[in-house]
């Protein structure tokens, strides 16, 4: 078993570990890593970013939907004049 202190060494290591392979790599493979786990940065095409765009579109549009709803008394297919 593990003591707390062994366990704080093992994280150092691999800390140090981590910091020793990043300040191998260049200054423009760095901000390339970056960029790589970066979900806010926009992307053409299908990325994280684009989903979670499209997913808070959706979310407005389904809840506009429901707020119709409630405020005419009819669906939404009827206000539309869809139906």
């Amino acid at each position: 078993m593990k003591t707390s202190k062994e366990g704080d060494e093992l994280d150092n290591i691999s800390i140090d570990n981590d910091l020793k392979e990043d300040s191998k790599l260049t200054a423009e493979e760095n901000i390339n890593k970056i960029i790589d786990n970066d979900t806010d940065i926009y992307k053409f095409g299908w990325s994280n970013y684009s989903e979670i765009t499209n997913g808070r579109f959706a979310m407005i549009g389904f809840l506009a939907i429901i707020l119709i709803e409630l405020f005419s008394q009819e669906s939404f297919l009827k206000w539309a004049g869809i139906l």
